[in-house]
């Protein structure tokens, strides 16, 4: 199965095309896309269509960017003009005029990537597993029993199973990070405002996109794509300085890395930590000086709950009257919940989270990056909220890894690191201090290059295209399916 930067290399050698690559994508949503639900709207014309387009700009040798006809898809969160953006509920009106593109969005198509739809997230996207009472279940491609984690869950199992080489999803707690680690595959939280957002998230400023692919090197291209500078979003940091296809390459040997096991306050799954350790090993074997030492924080779970249901609370605020009996009842809960807060209880849990990023400053003053698992168990049963017989109360209590570095604000990248004995993949998370994207792929790059990682899912029974090439260096529409 290509990764996305072997696709551009066989494009530009004219070993494929990017209307084969559709076609190929197309074909594994067809024969999978049933078992484990990734598209909540499929548009094969649209994407046929774009695939023609990329491949006579690549025969004229004009090709308009690094990702020109890669196959990909985005999370039902994002606007997308001519398509329907319904973020996993039946209360929002499929029938009415979608002209505006968010800045994912219209980024990608400037670029001349191939969109074949939009992946399922739960009702706003609102908990880490991926099911809604509109969409139903979707389902890790490991073993479709289980969850494959969430909320970008549709676009990790898009990604895994080769519906597709790309996609892009929301991360408010670990949202990208989490389902990439579920399903094996590379999900990266970049810097607060990296990527530029419109409209703006009443999750504020936890809220990020974040690219997720099967390789480090395709997440760097991807980012490149997605950092550039959007108006409507007044917070976007400016351009970045240099690229992320180049700065993935840097060498990060002889630099200091923290390896937090439990952040100093978790209870993590014994094969989980095994998994992660070995491969912690394995990176300080390789050159990176790992020492064990946690930031040194407390579990700020209930300030961002608290952040969490305020933000759910404005946002359903503005749902038609009558939704409350037809959203998801976790989410529901969370409304109500959220409703009871004065604004000195949010400001208490905004100053949580200013203390919280002042303290990883210092940490990060004598260690370069912190790495930790980025789930502290593996997958659970499909339909849950939370790991059945846990008794846990929110999604946020098994998803201690993720959520903190949210609040934070800092680039956080999960890679693989290994499979359970069952079989199931185990996500390993680098941390670095705000604005230093390029480190953290830097480090995730070092990953996977010391543990290498198959590029297909085992259970996916996905047709997959396969070249010697190597990477270069440095309004439901008509055809749709909702």
């Amino acid at each position: 199965m290509l990764t996305a930067s072997e696709l551009v290399a066989a494009y530009s050698m004219r070993e494929l095309s990017p209307v084969e690559a559709t076609e190929t994508a197309l074909k594994a949503i067809d024969e999978s896309d049933g078992d484990y639900h990734a598209f909540c709207l499929v548009d094969a014309d649209s994407a046929l269509a774009a695939a023609r387009d990329s491949e006579q700009r690549w025969q004229d040798g004009n090709p308009i960017g690094w990702l020109d006809g890669v196959p990909s898809s985005i999370k039902d969160m994002f606007l997308s003009a001519g398509w329907p953006t319904l973020r996993g509920s039946a209360c929002i009106d499929r029938d009415q005029n979608w002209d505006v593109d968010s800045p994912v969005t219209a980024r990608l198509r400037e670029h001349g990537l191939v969109m074949l739809g939009k992946t399922t997230t739960p009702e706003l996207g609102w908990k880490a597993v991926t099911d809604s009472p509109s969409e139903g279940i979707t389902r890790n491609p490991y073993d479709p029993s289980l969850t494959p984690g969430g909320s970008s869950g549709g676009s990790a199992v898009a990604v895994a199973c080769g519906m597709g080489q790309l996609s892009v999803g929301t991360d408010g707690g670990g949202s990208v990070r989490i389902p990439a680690s579920f399903c094996g595959i590379v999900g990266f939280k970049p810097t607060g405002a990296r990527i530029p957002l419109y409209p703006a998230s009443p999750f504020g400023p936890l809220s990020h996109a974040g690219p997720m692919a099967r390789s480090v090197d395709d997440v760097a291209l991807l980012l490149d794509v997605l950092a550039l500078p959007d108006h409507r979003d007044p917070n976007a940091l400016p351009p970045p300085i240099g690229s992320y296809r180049e700065a993935v390459r840097r060498d990060v040997r002889g630099l200091n890395a923290a390896y937090s096991p439990d952040l100093g306050y978790l209870t993590v799954d014994d094969e989980v930590a095994s998994i992660v350790g070995a491969a912690v090993s394995a990176l300080d074997a390789a050159g990176l000086h790992v020492e064990n030492a946690d930031p040194g924080f407390d579990n700020p779970v209930e300030a961002h709950e608290l952040l969490w249901a305020a933000g759910a609370a404005k946002w359903l605020d503005t749902f038609p009257e009558g939704s409350a009996e037809r959203i998801d009842p976790g989410l529901r809960a969370i409304w109500d919940t959220g409703l009871t807060y004065s604004a000195s209880d949010y400001l208490d849990a905004v100053a949580v989270r200013a203390a919280l990023g002042i303290r990883m400053g210092e940490f990060h003053n004598h260690h370069d990056v912190l790495i930790t698992p980025t789930v502290a168990i593996p997958p659970f049963e499909a339909g849950h909220n939370v790991p059945p017989g846990s008794g846990l109360s929110s999604w946020q209590r098994w998803a201690g890894f993720s959520y903190p570095f949210n609040m934070t604000q800092q680039p956080a990248i999960s890679v693989p690191a290994g499979v359970t004995s069952a079989g199931l993949p185990v996500g390993l998370q680098i941390v670095g201090p705000r604005h230093s994207d390029d480190l953290v792929l830097a480090v995730a790059k070092l990953v996977e290059e010391t543990r290498p990682w198959a590029t297909d899912t085992p259970a996916a029974p996905v047709t997959a295209l396969r070249t010697s090439a190597t990477p270069p260096a440095s309004t439901t529409p008509a055809g749709a399916r909702t």
